[in-house]
């Protein structure tokens, strides 16, 4: 409690201390703004009054000039009067002592002032008032980690009843790190990370973002996940197949050579789900389908088939249907395309006290595909409890990630 005070003043300190400092920089802004208004308008007032001012004000100087002129002229000496009389006529004559520059009316002389809305403080305290809010803990929390093979599929809950989640957002980090980042954004509650090292410590996180709201709420307590499942990894080697640096997307390219890929060790265990998803291979559509195509699981990789529609293996094929030891069902699921996510659950049925000593050996599987399942009993002759994956495609483009 102590540290999560300690952070939180530090949290809102640092936050107003921000606010205050962008605040005072768009009020100065706001009002050098201003005053630039202020002297361009003033400059622009100004220019034509004082240019009418020097008009007038050389008109009077002239007049002046004249005037004492005419004075001297009439007081000189008779000698000279006639001369300066005469002088004074001519000049008299040329200048126009009745013609002044129009000077504009009061009324249309600019007078600058300043409106200042006093509302302006109103909002600003009322905005204030309702900014930030202090949660003795936060609306979603981290509810469950449950291991996958070279992952973490991660789980959280809503625990504020008054909150109305849009988003969520999970971030993790190894241990080591210093940084988390995020994973997942999105309206679901759970989410599968990959490419989790086994047996290496991660913390998790998240938030979430209420409805209509752009802000994201307090982060929940980081918690510690792991996974000890090594992860799943196709074969590396077979011409047909291009496979990405973690081994777990395996691409059919244009080689015409053909076969089953297969995993490269028995990573499948039953109590897990194992989940194939098909993705694009960089072109607009999966690869053509055919008939011998199939995703599925194999007691034992047996090379010289083109398919797992084979004895002890269980398998989908592209236009859903599924095969049982070689034999197709009945019940059919929807075809694979792009997007596709297939997954296979099994559990172990004892079917008496000699079932695991070299009698009938029970599993009872479900495979799914868009949202569609069909559940059976695979038979075998010994017992199994970890499984090969495998898949085929005669064509080239299909792509498929497994985990």
């Amino acid at each position: 409690i102590r540290e999560s005070a300690t952070l939180t003043r530090d949290v809102l300190e640092q936050h107003f201390n921000d606010l205050k400092g962008t605040l005072k920089k768009l009020l100065d802004e706001r009002l050098m703004s201003l005053l630039q208004e202020v002297d361009a308008i003033e400059q622009d007032s100004i220019k034509p009054l004082d240019e009418c001012q020097k008009l007038i004000e050389h008109g009077v100087s002239t007049a002046d000039d004249l005037l004492r002129e005419g004075e001297s002229a009439v007081h000189g000496d008779v000698g000279q009067q006639n001369e300066k009389l005469c002088s004074f006529t001519k000049k008299a004559l040329h200048i126009q002592l009745d013609s002044l520059p129009e000077v504009p009316s009061l009324v249309d002389v600019p007078c600058l002032s300043a409106q200042l809305d006093d509302c302006l403080l109103t909002i600003l305290k009322n905005q204030i008032f309702r900014h930030g809010t202090v949660a003795s803990r936060p609306p979603v929390q981290l509810e469950e980690f449950v291991e996958k093979p070279g992952g973490i599929l991660v789980r959280w809950c809503k625990v504020d009843d008054d909150f109305v989640p849009q988003d969520y957002r999970l971030q993790y980090r190894k241990s080591s790190a210093s940084h988390f980042e995020d994973v997942y954004v999105g309206s679901e509650t759970e989410f599968i990370v990959l490419h989790i090292d086994p047996n290496v410590d991660y913390q998790f996180r998240v938030c979430a973002r209420g409805d209509g709201r752009q802000e994201w709420s307090p982060w929940s307590v980081p918690q510690t996940g792991r996974t000890t499942l090594v992860p799943h990894e196709w074969t590396a080697g077979l011409e047909g197949y291009s496979l990405s640096s973690r081994r777990n997307i395996a691409l059919r390219n244009d080689s015409e050579s053909c076969g089953v890929l297969y995993s490269k060790a028995p990573t499948y265990f039953c109590g897990q789900t194992l989940t194939f998803r098909q993705v694009l291979s960089g072109i607009e559509t999966v690869g053509q389908p055919d008939r011998r195509d199939s995703l599925g699981v194999c007691v034992e990789q047996q090379n010289g088939y083109d398919s797992l529609q084979r004895d002890k293996a269980v398998c989908i094929s592209t236009n859903g249907a599924v095969f049982v030891n070689g034999k197709e069902m009945t019940n059919q699921l929807p075809a694979v395309t792009s997007g596709s996510t297939v997954t296979f659950d099994m559990e172990v049925v004892h079917l008496g006290p000699s079932s695991n000593e070299g009698g009938n050996f029970k599993l009872r599987v479900t495979i799914s595909s868009n949202n569609r399942e069909v559940v059976f009993d695979w038979v075998l002759d010994q017992c199994c409890v970890s499984l090969y994956f495998g898949c085929s495609f005669s064509y080239p483009g299909w792509k498929v990630l497994v985990f």
